[in-house]
């Protein structure tokens, strides 16, 4: 096939099967897939050095990197999305009854305060709950992917030598977002996760968004026909793996599949791509961003992607 190589960076999983498998082609170009393990370093490698053609995104790290004048440009193309009410766990000692509580507190973030899980639990709590943010010190356990990025003064990084899960352990930390704790004392502040997201996608369309796809801005000057075509080809392998999804083909289901079942039953498509089907939360989420510190000021959702995928929708 006539058409350039391009490095490429994204997870295995249902919705892009087909493209690691070769089932799904695109028609300009090669894909030249690199395997990175975890996927959030290949997130930290195209911030700070460029160096993937096509990447996977969390979208929060993107529109911060965008912000900072980073030289890559989204497509409207989701390939992760979750519910984060069952991000947030509380020591069950430290006198946290409700999510208001959490208010004067010590709640740490698993890596940095820019992390997409975060800044959408911290919408919960904000959104849902009621919680000023501005009144908890927000404990850090790692950096940001964009280095030039600098939080608000309530936002600190961890003290030298200490850990996590251990700080939550002790009750030194009230809560913690995105950590994995199995412990006694340990347990989710909000209960019934998942049926509390899947409520707030009933009640208000909240189905939030977690991973984009970005491009060298070279790459999307130099072809101009290149966005439309990676934005068709994740379209197709998608439209693949939701035929199985539907039909039971998939032999052992994961929780994300679990999920994107549940999803289908409230709103058909559980992983619609383009920016129409996806505007509202979208701007929920730079709203969050906004409001959170992560941007200092407003940005229009369809500044965020190439403007030859703007109208696609699949």
């Amino acid at each position: 096939m006539a058409g350039p190589k391009l490095k490429t960076v994204t997870r295995t999983q249902g919705n892009n099967q087909a493209l690691k498998d070769g089932t799904v082609k695109p028609k300009t170009f090669e894909f030249d897939f690199e395997e990175v393990e975890p996927i959030i370093a290949a997130f930290r490698r195209m911030v700070r050095g460029n160096e993937f053609d096509i990447a996977e995104m969390a979208f929060t790290t993107y529109i911060c990197a965008k912000a900072h004048g980073k030289p890559m440009t989204a497509i409207p193309i989701f390939i992760v999305r979750a519910f984060h009410h069952g991000a947030i766990l509380v020591n069950t000692k430290a006198g946290i009854r409700t999510p208001k509580d959490l208010e004067g507190k010590k709640v740490g973030v698993n890596r940095g305060y820019t992390v997409t899980t975060g800044v959408w639990a911290r919408g919960v709590l904000a959104s849902e709950y009621g919680v000023d943010l501005s009144k908890i010190t927000w404990v850090l356990s790692g950096d940001e992917h964009v280095a030039e990025y600098r939080p608000p003064g309530n936002v600190v990084p961890i003290e030298s030598g200490k850990k996590m899960d251990e700080m939550l352990k002790s009750g030194e930390l009230a809560a913690a977002i995105g950590v994995d704790i199995d412990h006694p004392d340990i347990k989710p502040l909000i209960p019934n996760a998942l049926d509390a997201g899947l409520a707030a996608l009933k009640s208000r369309g909240h189905y939030p968004i977690n991973h984009t796809i970005v491009i060298k801005d070279e790459l999307i000057a130099k072809y101009p026909d290149l966005a439309a075509d990676v934005f068709n080809a994740f379209v197709e392998a998608k439209r693949v793996y939701l035929e199985r999804l539907k039909a039971g083909k998939i032999d052992k289901p994961t929780g994300v599949d679990k999920v994107h079942q549940r999803v289908m039953e409230i709103a058909g498509d559980p992983l619609p791509y383009g920016i129409a089907p996806n505007r509202k939360v979208i701007e929920e989420l730079i709203g969050h961003a906004l409001s959170q510190g992560i941007i200092t000021k407003p940005v229009s959702v369809d500044d965020l992607f190439a403007p030859s995928t703007r109208g696609l929708v699949g």
